[in-house]
Order: structure tokens, then C-alpha cells, then sequence
């Protein structure tokens, strides 16, 4: 059993503490009540007719009692605990007082388990036991009722919950041995109830019944003030079955006739009734929040892989023009030592370096643009200037791997509204792709090719081509999976943003092989 802080609000709506009775709940209650009270007026005619005596029917009822009650008991003091409440700490002490003192009450009874009963009984331990176990639930739901209106303004206090109910359960066992001992050995100085094993004397009996049934309609009438939780309604509803069950005691007189039989059902549906509502709201709630749980785990899980994502993107992004900024860096200190100094040389590798740096901040600016919800601001952009800038920025790494270009960009591309830097990004991670593709080429010539034009149907189509190792038909389309690639080093995540741009775009990206070496990529963007 654990110990929890208390709840918020919001979360004791998972618990039947506080949870309302929907409305098919509360018919349906009604209705077990309404069938209660049939069988009860069908009973009436035949409450005092002898029905067989059967010995074994009292321990198999109040088995069948100490079990429910018990476990009723248990998951009472576990809501206890999760909620820190003395009101439901009180009624789990109820149920496990009637769970416990069932005990001796089988022991006691004649021919039970000894002609006599055992435990040193006399002919009227069993029937005051019988009222003590019938007393302790009613004052239970009474105390629970007026305690459970202060548990927000004073819970338990954390670190008391599990001393408190190892103290209920203890003390609870010495109050059954204390009523024991006073149903068998202080039986002479009680009043006689029983007049032998089978009869009961009915004037006692209805003045000890009429106490007990007070306090079970003291019981139900505090229960059902409002708000009326989905527990407080099946309490009623046991309630009721035993005050059902103390009617029927006083319309007989006699053990083993039709009207003690029945009430002996009905008493051991009281326990059946709130024991199921335990089981299945506990069931129920447990799927929730096991559902909860799993769809958190996979919120926390999806939110991983999108940082990793994130981290992988701005690995990717970054990586090109942080590559070409040490590139031109190199270059101009080795400009700074040859003499006579090319100040013309020396500044446009300068300002070569200053563009990647922004270049640099654009990527970033881009990455964080994509994975928001908006979409970064769109400028009319002439795709084929476009192309011819971005080649310019992999011009480095083009002329240290000996790649050739071949541009063949048709003058009927229109201009276009797209967003200038992540399309910039897009043709670069497509040009960069082509060179890596290339690099370990020797023999064939390198060669990247960019065409643009339009398609019959109103869409601009730019092809970029390679001469380089290409890639299996197969793996076509898993080029474009997050984290898939076919380089040693690579992030998994270039292709994927590209094809997300173009999808942002309203276009398609497409791979193919080359014949006889190397890969395409086709991009179609529509005018509109």
C-alpha cells in the first residue's frame, strides 16, 4: 500500500471518492434496489416457514462475506492512502470491522462447525454477534459522511497515512476479540435473545433490531446528501439490502425458514454490490490511466526523436557553410603570406567567408522556421538566379573535388513567391549530395548537372543530376526517411527536409538512378 500527496482537483475525478454517478449508474441502482424490494414483499408470505436445515449454508455465506468485505476494505484504504482522506480511512475500518467479526460469528453459530458452536458460545453469543457486525458499517458510513465534507480543508498529513491504517487495522482486531469476548464469555450478563439454537425471543430481538435500523437510516440519509458520489450511491445501496435483511429478521422468528434464508442472501448481496462497483471503477480507472501512461511514454518518445531531428537538421545545415567558412579561411591566410599581397583576392575570400557566416544564421533561422507551425515570409524569387547563387556557394568544394558544371536553365521560368532561404537550402543540400556522390569517382569523368524548364501542365521542373555511385532502385523512396542514409557520416536528415520544403511548397521530390551511373533528383513546383 503507498502513500501519495493529495490530489488536485482535477485528478480525484479519476476516483470514485468524489467522482459523480452517471445517469445509466444511478437507474441501474435504482433498479437492484426496486428487485431487492420484490423479492423482499414475494418473501413476506413465507417468512416464518421452515425451510431444510442446512449446516453448511452459514460458513459458506460468511466465507463468502469475509472475503468481499475484506478486499472491499483493501481497496478502500488504498484510495485512502492515494488521497490522504480520513473519511474513506474510516470507512475501510468499517468494512474490514464487518470483515473480521464475521469471523467469530461463523465460529459461534450451532452446528456451524460443534453442535454448540465453538469459542465457548452460549445460545445467545451468535445472534449478539450478529447485531455488533450489523452496527459497525452504519456507524462507519455515518462517520465517513460528516468527515468527507473536511477532507480538502484537512488531509491527512504526508508521512501519517500508513501508521494510521496499520493503527485502524490493529486496533479494529481488538475491538472484534473485546465484542467476542463479551458475546461468549460475558454471555449470561447480556440479555437473552435466543431462547434455544433455532428461536429467537421477537420482543428483545425488535428493540435491539429497531437500534440497529436507526442507525442504518441515519446512514442512508447522510449518504445521500448532495454531492451524492458514485461511491456514496452504492453505499445506499448496500444499505438498503440490510435494512431489507433486518425486516426480514423481524418478520420470522426462527432460524432456517424462508424469511431467514432470504434475508441471509440479501445481507451477502449488500457485500457483493459495492464490492463488484469496487472492482470494475478500479479496473476502469486502472485502463485509464495505463492508456495514459502509454500514450505519455510515446509523447515523450516522439518528442525525443523531434530534438534528435532538430540537432541532426542543424548538423546537417550547419555543416556546409561552417565547412566552406574554414575553406575560405585557409585560403586567406595563405593569401596573407604569398608576396606581393592580392588585397583584391584577399578581400573577396573575406567576404566570401562573411556570406557562409550568414548563410550559417539563415540555415538556423530556416530549421526553427520548419518545425513551427507557421512558414517563413515568401519573396518572388527567379528560380534560375537562384540556382546560379547557390552554385556559387559550393564553388570551392566544386573546383577541390574537380567537378564539372553544367547548367542548362531555360529563360521560360517564371518567377515565383517561395521561401528564398529554405529553397536556397534545398538546392544546396541537393548539390552537395551530388559532389559527396561523386568524390570517390575516377573513371569517369565528374560531372553535375542542373536543368530547369516547364512541364505541359503549368509546373516548373529542376533536375539536378551526378555522375557519381548512385543508389539501389530499391532504396528510392527510404532515401527520404528521417534518419535513413547511405553515407558513412551522414545525419538521415538532409533528403527528408528537402522533400518536407517542396511538400511546404505545394511540390514533389522525386529520385531516380542515372544510366549508367550516378542519381537524379527531379523537383516540380507548381506556378501557382
Amino acid at each position: 500500500m503507498s502513500e501519495s500527496r493529495a490530489l488536485d482537483p482535477s485528478q480525484e475525478d479519476l476516483l470514485l471518492f468524489v467522482r459523480p454517478p452517471t445517469r445509466g449508474q444511478v437507474r441501474l441502482v435504482f433498479l437492484l434496489g426496486a428487485l431487492l424490494v420484490v423479492a423482499f414483499l414475494l418473501s413476506l408470505p413465507f417468512g416464518s416457514r421452515p425451510l431444510a436445515r442446512i449446516s453448511s449454508f452459514i460458513p459458506v455465506v460468511d466465507t463468502a462475506l469475509l472475503l468481499g468485505d475484506v478486499l472491499t476494505a483493501t481497496l478502500l484504504f488504498g484510495q485512502a492512502a492515494v488521497l490522504r482522506s480520513r473519511a474513506l480511512l474510516t470507512l475501510a475500518t468499517g468494512y474490514l470491522f464487518t470483515g473480521l467479526i464475521i469471523i467469530p460469528h461463523a465460529l459461534t453459530f450451532p452446528d456451524a462447525f460443534s453442535p454448540a458452536g465453538l469459542l465457548g458460545a452460549g445460545v445467545s453469543t451468535t445472534i449478539w454477534l450478529y447485531f455488533f457486525w450489523h452496527t459497525g458499517l452504519p456507524i462507519a458510513v455515518i462517520a465517513y459522511a460528516m468527515m468527507k465534507r473536511y477532507d480538502h480543508a484537512a488531509p491527512i498529513p504526508p508521512g501519517t497515512v500508513r501508521p494510521l491504517i496499520f493503527r485502524s487495522v490493529a486496533g479494529t482486531a481488538v475491538l472484534v476479540a473485546a465484542l467476542t469476548l463479551v458475546a461468549t464469555a460475558g454471555e449470561p450478563r447480556l440479555p437473552v435473545l435466543m431462547t434455544d439454537a433455532l428461536t429467537w425471543l421477537s420482543g428483545p430481538v425488535f428493540y435491539v433490531a429497531l437500534f440497529v435500523l436507526g442507525l442504518l437510516g441515519v446512514a442512508m440519509l447522510l449518504a445521500a446528501r448532495k454531492p451524492v458520489s458514485l461511491l456514496d450511491l452504492w453505499l445506499l445501496l448496500a444499505l438498503w439490502a440490510w435494512l431489507l435483511e433486518l425486516l426480514l429478521v423481524l418478520d420470522t422468528s426462527t432460524r432456517y425458514s424462508a424469511g431467514w434464508y432470504t434475508g441471509r442472501i440479501a445481507g451477502l448481496l449488500s457485500g457483493v454490490f459495492v464490492l463488484l462497483m469496487l472492482l470494475s471503477e478500479t479496473s476502469r480507472m486502472y485502463s485509464r490511466l495505463a492508456i495514459v501512461a502509454i500514450r505519455q511514454r510515446r509523447e515523450r518518445t516522439s518528442r525525443l526523436l523531434t530534438m534528435n531531428a532538430v540537432a541532426a537538421s542543424i548538423a546537417h545545415e550547419i555543416k556546409q557553410p561552417l565547412t566552406s567558412v574554414v575553406m575560405n579561411a585557409r585560403l586567406g591566410l595563405e593569401a596573407l603570406t604569398k608576396q606581393p599581397l592580392d588585397l583584391a583576392q584577399l578581400t573577396a575570400t573575406l567576404g566570401t567567408i562573411a556570406h557562409d557566416g550568414n548563410h550559417a544564421v539563415d540555415a538556423v533561422q530556416s530549421i526553427r522556421s520548419m518545425f513551427h507551425a507557421h512558414r517563413g515570409e515568401r519573396v518572388s524569387v527567379n528560380l534560375n538566379d537562384l540556382i546560379r547563387e547557390t552554385m556559387s556557394l559550393v564553388a570551392g568544394e566544386l573546383a577541390a573535388h574537380r567537378v564539372a558544371v553544367d547548367l542548362q536553365l531555360s529563360d521560360r521560368v517564371p518567377v515565383m513567391l517561395v521561401d528564398r532561404v529554405q529553397m536556397q537550402h534545398l538546392l544546396l543540400n541537393l548539390f552537395t549530395n551530388a559532389i559527396e556522390a561523386m568524390m570517390e569517382v575516377a573513371d569517369r569523368p565528374r560531372v553535375l548537372s542542373v536543368h530547369s524548364g516547364l512541364m505541359a501542365d503549368d509546373e516548373i521542373v529542376i533536375k539536378v543530376e551526378d555522375s557519381g555511385v548512385g543508389f539501389d532502385p530499391a532504396e528510392a523512396e527510404r532515401l527520404f526517411d528521417t534518419f535513413f542514409t547511405t553515407k558513412a557520416e551522414g545525419t538521415g536528415m538532409g533528403l527528408p527536409l528537402c522533400r518536407s520544403i517542396v511538400e511546404g511548397h505545394g511540390g514533389e521530390l522525386r529520385a531516380s538512378p542515372r544510366r549508367p551511373s550516378g542519381a537524379v533528383f527531379e523537383l516540380t513546383l507548381p506556378i501557382g
